[in-house]
């Protein structure tokens, strides 16, 4: 339990570091270029169309990297 509270602890600074390194970037999830943004008067709509597809592939290699420690290990 300990080992993975510290790799669950280890991957939450690494996210926190890759999210302020987004920021300062100006490349904030949801405010990417391809997300679609509708602004008119009285009507809001947000759909993070790129902002998905960076998670997802961050998604995808984080596990894939998991996997292949295991097998490695």
């Amino acid at each position: 339990m300990e080992k993975w509270l510290i790799r669950f602890g280890v991957a939450l600074v690494i996210v926190g570091v890759v999210f302020l390194l987004l920021k300062r970037t100006g490349l904030v999830l949801g405010r990417l270029p391809g997300d679609i943004v509708i602004e008119r008067e009285g009507f809001h709509f947000w759909f993070p169309v790129v902002s998905c597809l960076v998670v997802s592939g961050v998604i995808t290699a984080v596990f894939w990297v998991i996997s292949l420690l295991r097998k490695l290990l």
